[in-house]
């Protein structure tokens, strides 16, 4: 894991913020990304109550919202819901979905890692599959909490995608082995669409913070750090991969579903 200082560099944010922006078009589209059943949001419906309660009108701010996944699932519970990302092909999505679905969702334009919002003023701060891109999480971090009201709750949705477990390295192999006899496509549903992509992405990985991997006691200890207490992490799972396994071929739904992944409650 390489430190903070060496690498806050503008060009780095840059091609974050274009290749988010060209992920946008396909993005709905993948599992994993976008809900594809009842069952699924019911599963996340109940990870997001089960740290954050009902919504009774609080304030919620979803970070890095994308096409607002998860800001839908904020508003199903009651929460008054703010979608920030910094990719407008993201946010023009968001807000067609939001038309469509009546829903009164507010998007801005704007950087997770500096938002601009007022002091104190949200209830939660929400974001999934951020954390990993963060070029500075701890100043990140510090700013989540800066925005939140006194006993407001952060709930991080992230993974290591750079280590995997040895059933997950199995899964890919015979994947792999899978897709020369079938002609079955090796890559992963939930990525880049194109060879191009993929390496933009493997060179964004690279230089992140998190480069060598997002794990939980990692990224709880930073949070700690930048003053949150009571900082849970969950790792079951369970119930939303099972959901989403029916979208995914048997290996790569083992591979996700064999994956680091978390989600981390910190209370300010």
């Amino acid at each position: 894991m390489q430190t903070a200082a060496a690498l806050s560099n503008h060009d780095l944010r840059d091609e974050i913020k274009a290749y988010w922006s060209l992920r946008a078009e396909t993005f709905d589209s993948q599992p994993g990304h976008e809900i594809f059943s009842e069952e699924e949001r019911a599963a996340w419906h109940s990870l997001l109550r089960r740290h954050l309660g009902d919504g009774e009108g609080r304030q919620a701010l979803d970070l890095a919202c994308g096409t607002a996944v998860v800001s839908h699932l904020l508003d199903d519970l009651g929460f008054r819901v703010t979608g920030m990302d910094w990719a407008e092909p993201m946010l023009e999505r968001a807000r067609a979905k939001a038309k469509t679905r009546g829903r009164q969702i507010r998007f801005l334009m704007g950087d997770a890692e500096n938002t601009m919002e007022a002091d104190a003023s949200y209830d939660v701060v929400t974001n999934r599959h951020l954390v990993w891109t963060l070029v500075d999480p701890l100043a990140a971090f510090r700013e989540w909490h800066r925005v939140l009201k006194p006993g407001g709750k952060l709930l991080v949705v992230d993974g290591d995608f750079v280590n995997p477990g040895l059933v997950a390295k199995l899964a890919k192999r015979l994947a792999v082995m899978v897709s020369r006899f079938t002609g079955e496509s090796s890559k992963p549903q939930n990525g880049p669409a194109t060879g191009a992509m993929t390496e933009t992405h493997q060179s964004i990985l690279s230089r992140v913070y998190f480069s060598q991997g997002a794990r939980a006691e990692a990224v709880a200890d930073l949070l700690r750090q930048a003053g949150f207490s009571t900082v849970t992490i969950d790792t079951d799972m369970r119930a939303i991969h099972r959901t989403q396994k029916k979208n995914f071929s048997f290996l790569k739904g083992l591979e996700r579903a064999t994956q680091h992944r978390y989600a981390i409650c910190a209370v300010k």
